[in-house]
């Protein structure tokens, strides 16, 4: 079958020109034989019809699919470790938070740097100083960052309010039953916050030096607060994977589809993907963990997953009967790969970026371990 590359490849550069602009032999010969442009306009719209034709076929065949898709377990990730409902049959049979509540308030206080950056941030300098890894910030980005000008105080109010909410969590910290480890990490990034900024504002100055003091003195702390938060959200997961696999039984588990939503600088390595792959059947993970990222947070995020989740199903079965002769154009209907990109990079002349590959393995057994790397312990409460 002859292709736009073969087509390329022996048209002279006049065609080829030709073919670029919109025009071609054929529309000039049709104006010489008394086509209008009219007669042009309705041939091109019921061509155009096809496709358009094709896609309400396909949106009609994806619908009647969401309401079969079973079991389905939809992960939409938000503040306290994830909310799962877990569909079987197409009833929706439970909505749960499994994660333990220590993971959100772990998270909350290790989030405390970037509060104070993010007051900070637009009155930075808009130059990249002299510090460790300088080299790694564009300045570019930074400059995007940086929109007040130099001297700007409008900083301090803000960072002031920001300080009040920080001692105010400070003074009850003693009372929130916490376990000893935690609470000694949040003590400290909350004490150091708050000497950050009762130095800046005392100065009525900072600077990404003093700014990398601060966080430098808390990061140990933000470390033992991202391990109780990791064993959180593994017991919590893991125990709820555990429930629902004896409930729908091991026949239908060994088919299940899970739908992770996630906003796209989370959506590789994703925490909850991590721990729910080692609970699904492992021949089928690879294709049936699927992985979402959105924009922001969807309003319905049941539908949206079910949605691209009848999407892929069917795309799979599309590919093998569609292309039956062409193993790697049909792998990249059933994948991520738009099905002109390899005729693209031909053309071109360039290569697909090489993707990132992650060790789950590696990840999900540091995590599992559940120590703190500062003091050992682990975060049992």
């Amino acid at each position: 079958m002859a292709t736009r590359r073969g087509f390329l490849g022996t048209a002279s550069a006049v065609g080829a020109a030709t073919l670029f602009t919109g025009q071609s032999a054929s529309t000039a010969s049709a104006a010489t034989a008394g086509i209008t442009a009219t007669d042009e306009k309705a041939a091109r719209d019921a061509i155009r019809a096809v496709n358009a034709r094709m896609r309400a076929n396909y949106a009609t065949l994806k619908s009647e699919l969401t309401t079969q898709l079973s079991p389905v377990i939809v992960v939409s990730n938000n503040a306290v470790g994830g909310r799962f409902t877990l569909i079987n049959n197409g009833t929706r049979v439970e909505t749960v938070d499994p994660v333990p509540e220590y993971f959100e308030l772990a998270k909350s206080i290790a989030h405390v740097p970037l509060g104070v950056f993010s007051v900070l941030a637009a009155y930075l300098s808009d130059q990249v100083p002299n510090i460790p890894n300088a080299d790694r910030i564009d300045p570019h980005d930074l400059d995007m960052v940086v929109t007040k000008a130099p001297g700007d105080k409008g900083w301090i109010t803000p960072l002031n309010a920001f300080k009040s909410t920080l001692q105010t969590a400070y003074t009850k910290l003693g009372t929130a039953n916490l376990p000893l480890d935690l609470e000694n990490s949040c003590d400290k990034i909350l004490s150091e916050a708050v000497k950050f900024i009762d130095a800046s504002v005392t100065a009525e100055s900072f600077d990404m030096v003093s700014f990398n003091r601060f966080a430098a003195a808390v990061y140990p702390s933000i470390r033992v607060n991202m391990t109780f938060a990791a064993t959180a959200q593994i017991t919590g997961i893991e125990g709820l994977m555990k429930r629902w696999r004896t409930l729908i039984g091991e026949k239908a588990w060994s088919d299940l589809y899970v739908t992770v939503l996630s906003i796209w600088t989370t959506a590789e390595l994703n925490q909850a993907s991590i721990i729910i792959r080692r609970t699904m059947n492992q021949a089928k993970v690879d294709t049936h963990l699927i992985d979402l990222p959105t924009v922001e947070t969807p309003s319905d995020p049941i539908a949206v997953a079910l949605d691209n989740l009848a999407r892929i199903v069917q795309d799979n079965i599309a590919a093998e009967m569609v292309f039956n002769t062409d193993l790697k154009v049909a792998d990249a209907l059933k994948g991520k790969e738009d099905l002109l990109s390899d005729e693209i990079l031909q053309q071109i002349g360039g290569t697909a970026p090489t993707a990132r590959t992650a060790s789950f393995g590696t990840a999900a057994a540091t995590a599992s371990a559940g120590a703190c790397p500062i003091t050992g312990h682990t975060a049992t409460v």
